[in-house]
């Protein structure tokens, strides 16, 4: 006999989707759709029996048609920074990576921002990242990606979405979020609902490497914030380091990037990870700031490269770094050296999977 088809997971539907469930599949008034959303992403229901607003016929009758299954956590690290990364499970034993980053704001409470994946694998091919060499699986579902919240509100204890300490989202974890677009943007209309985590699309941001067609659709979606994956000044040199986003040649980024519609005080942020002696020394930082003054309304996230076993990568030295720095401020341009986070595990993007299954084929 043929396998039963599985039953759907509410955590792929967004509000209007269950609400169509709800209404035309199961029969019920659109407010049981609000109850169960609210339930799931606020009370953070892992079964229906969880949900005593809703009648016990109606939660029976849940129970046979659909499910709610979060992601399963395989590996948890934690560095002495607080810096929290989890190996995550997905339903088909697939793995993925998500890192709480724990930052204290002005009255010196512990606010955390979450770096979210969006593939299984990665198609850039980026010579410096660990996800990059895996090559590239599958996206994502919208269930999978909002189910790495939950599983980090769960672990933070954060159970008042009014008064949250999981505060910002970065879709900056494993994967080109562009690249799977049709599942992201679903996600943040999802994350934008006020019955539900209401995060503000301020407190989003996707990072890409820079695809034309997702920036277009990110640009007129208004639902988060941009940064880009820069990594290099020139297309040379991000063809021999990022492979597969050196497809996109940097002429034609610049030139997208320069009609992308901005908010008031809003700004693209370039992502660039200083390698040492590759793309950190003073004649990159002068072809650097001769790009990024083509692009109005910009600034510089300067990251400093975190070595992972095997890479053919060394971070930088200070010297080198401040140097670099100095170059971009004195030039006028806006640069801002990240803070690295969790250097005493496997926090860069890719790291602890590669780990896990070095340590499996080990065993």
């Amino acid at each position: 006999m043929p396998d039963s088809p599985a039953l759907p997971n509410l955590l792929n539907f967004t509000l209007p989707e269950l609400t169509s469930f709800v209404t035309e599949d199961l029969g019920q008034p659109r407010f049981r759709a609000v109850q169960i959303w609210q339930w799931i992403w606020q009370r953070m229901a892992r079964s229906f029996d969880e949900m005593t607003s809703i009648s016990k016929d109606f939660r029976a009758k849940l129970k046979t048609c659909a499910v709610i299954e979060w992601p399963a956590i395989d590996r948890v690290q934690t560095s002495s920074d607080g810096t929290t990364k989890f190996l995550l499970r997905l339903s088909d034993g697939e793995r993925v990576e998500t890192v709480l980053i724990p930052a204290e704001d002005r009255e010196g409470n512990v606010r955390w921002t979450q770096c979210l994946s969006t593939q299984v694998g990665c198609p850039m091919r980026c010579t410096f990242c660990s996800t990059g060499t895996m090559g590239f699986t599958r996206n994502m579902t919208m269930g999978e990606i909002m189910g790495q919240i939950l599983v980090a509100r769960d672990h933070l204890g954060d159970t008042r979405p009014q008064w949250p300490v999981l505060r910002n989202l970065v879709f900056m974890g494993m994967g080109e979020p562009l690249l799977n677009f049709e599942n992201v943007r679903r996600t943040l209309e999802a994350l934008n609902e006020k019955n539900g985590l209401n995060f503000s699309p301020r407190r989003i941001t996707v990072s890409t490497c820079g695809i034309k067609q997702g920036l277009a659709e990110l640009g007129e979606s208004g639902l988060a914030f941009l940064a880009v994956s820069l990594h290099a000044p020139t297309q040379e040199l991000r063809k021999q380091i990022m492979p597969g986003a050196a497809q996109w040649p940097l002429e034609e980024l610049v030139e997208t990037l320069n009609s992308y519609p901005l908010k008031t005080r809003e700004r693209i942020t370039f992502e660039y990870l200083l390698l040492g002696g590759v793309n950190d020394g003073p004649e990159q930082a002068r072809q650097l700031i001769k790009l990024v003054r083509s692009v109005r309304k910009s600034k510089i996230n300067l990251i400093v490269y975190n070595p992972s076993t095997g890479s053919p990568y060394e971070a930088p030295s200070e010297a080198r770094i401040l140097q670099f720095e100095k170059i971009l401020w004195d030039a006028g341009i806006t640069a801002v050296i990240r803070k690295s986070k969790g250097q005493d595990i496997d926090a860069a993007c890719g790291q602890l999977k590669v780990s896990a299954e070095a340590e499996e084929a080990k065993a």
